[in-house]
């Protein structure tokens, strides 16, 4: 099974429309990318919301266990996960009713990614926002 990513108008607009964003394995350590991406796109506008179990804050914004605790929902979920446990976080964000998955680069899971695309999801997977802000060619908000 083969898998293409959206194309690049699409990622654009994910990139560039706030939305509520879940970054599933986000991590309390400045060091580590996750907190670069969660930071990165609380600066762009959106409205970050933290997920993991080990941990109960992150960027001064409560971080819940999994998706199906986080009240209202979110609109993507970001994926900082090995690719072994990518599934039931892609199965669960479907469970909520997200609209896009975007799976973090070295992030991949073909039949997931399927899966949510057959309930109609957006997904991006093996890529990371940081390198598509740049390549996009996206300024910085005010």
């Amino acid at each position: 099974m083969t898998f293409a990513n959206p194309p690049d108008q699409v990622i654009l607009d994910i990139l560039t429309q706030p939305r509520r964003v879940a970054v599933v394995g986000c991590s309390p350590d400045p060091s580590r990318d996750s907190y670069d991406i969660a930071s990165l796109l609380i600066e762009r506008g959106h409205d970050v919301v933290p997920v993991n179990p080990n941990i109960g804050h992150v960027l001064e914004r409560t971080c819940y266990p999994d998706l199906r605790s986080i009240p209202g929902g979110v609109d993507m979920v970001d994926i900082f996960r090995r690719s072994e446990f990518v599934s039931p976080v892609v199965d669960e964000a479907i469970a909520i009713g997200a609209r896009i998955i975007w799976m973090q680069l070295g992030v991949i899971d073909v039949d997931a990614a399927e899966r949510a695309r057959t309930a109609g999801l957006v997904v991006v997977m093996d890529l990371c926002p940081a390198i598509e802000y740049r390549r996009l060619g996206i300024p910085n908000r005010p």
